[in-house]
């Protein structure tokens, strides 16, 4: 069974026994309840959920230099917890999903990017500004270059090379690679998009540590990972009509 249905069958069996026991308890009481059982949390916020007697329970953790937000529920008496995602039956969504891609957001001041550290490619009048972080040895940021970037029109893109060594062992030489050739951004697109092999040396001066380092305080632990004019940063390859969409937005 997949995971996610395997999630809703556990929220269909403990719903009618929450519902049954409908809690008088208050969120304050929740919190305090959910602190005392698990003091090495720590926990944001406490609400009603959607479900009679459920409630959300935020926990605050560490991203980087960032907080990053997750979600539980838990009836009254915090005697059970969920994990998982909470569907609409009507929608089909997740209201789990919503929620933590609410409180997760992201907002980067654009005018503190180091664009000057960015490899720069510029299409049609290039009038739309784009960020991206970005591994050379990515499956996904491979994606993300031939099935969406590739086709975007008047943008000027920005590419940070931000190679994962843990996951890539020769993604930091390949980086350096690219940022040491004469022209980076034709290097940079004919690896990641038409698989050229790249040639030429590695051994230049490069803004790997300062990129690795703002990465870092943006708390972005995958690539690749998008950063719009509006601050918006959104992870994954997604695809153009949502990249479209991002820009359109103010």
């Amino acid at each position: 069974m997949p995971l996610q249905f395997r999630r809703l069958a556990l929220v269909s069996l403990l719903l009618p026994l929450i519902a049954c026991s409908a809690s008088a308890e208050t969120p304050d009481q929740v919190k305090a309840a959910f602190q005392s059982k698990f003091p090495q949390h720590t926990v944001s916020s406490v609400q009603a959920s959607p479900v009679a007697g459920l409630f959300e329970v935020v926990v605050k953790m560490k991203q980087g230099n960032r907080e990053q937000f997750s979600v539980v529920y838990t009836d009254g008496k915090v005697d059970h917890l969920i994990t998982g995602d909470l569907i609409d039956t009507k929608t089909r969504s997740s209201l789990t999903e919503d929620r933590l891609a609410e409180l997760n957001k992201v907002k980067v001041d654009w005018a503190k990017l180091p664009l000057d550290k960015a490899i720069k490619e510029v299409r049609g009048n290039g009038s739309r500004k784009l960020v991206v972080f970005s591994d050379p040895d990515c499956p996904f940021c491979k994606k993300l270059e031939r099935e969406s970037l590739a086709n975007l029109k008047d943008v000027t893109v920005y590419t940070f090379l931000y190679p994962l060594a843990q996951l890539h062992p020769d993604a930091p030489r390949k980086s350096r690679q690219i940022w040491c050739s004469k022209d980076r951004a034709a290097a940079w697109t004919g690896f990641v998009r038409d698989g050229k092999a790249l040639s030429g040396s590695d051994k230049c001066a490069t803004p790997l540590a300062e990129i690795a380092a703002l990465g870092e305080q943006l708390g972005i632990s995958g690539t690749p990972a998008l950063i719009f004019p509006n601050g918006e940063l959104v992870p994954g390859a997604i695809p153009l009509a949502e990249i479209e969409k991002h820009f359109a937005a103010k």
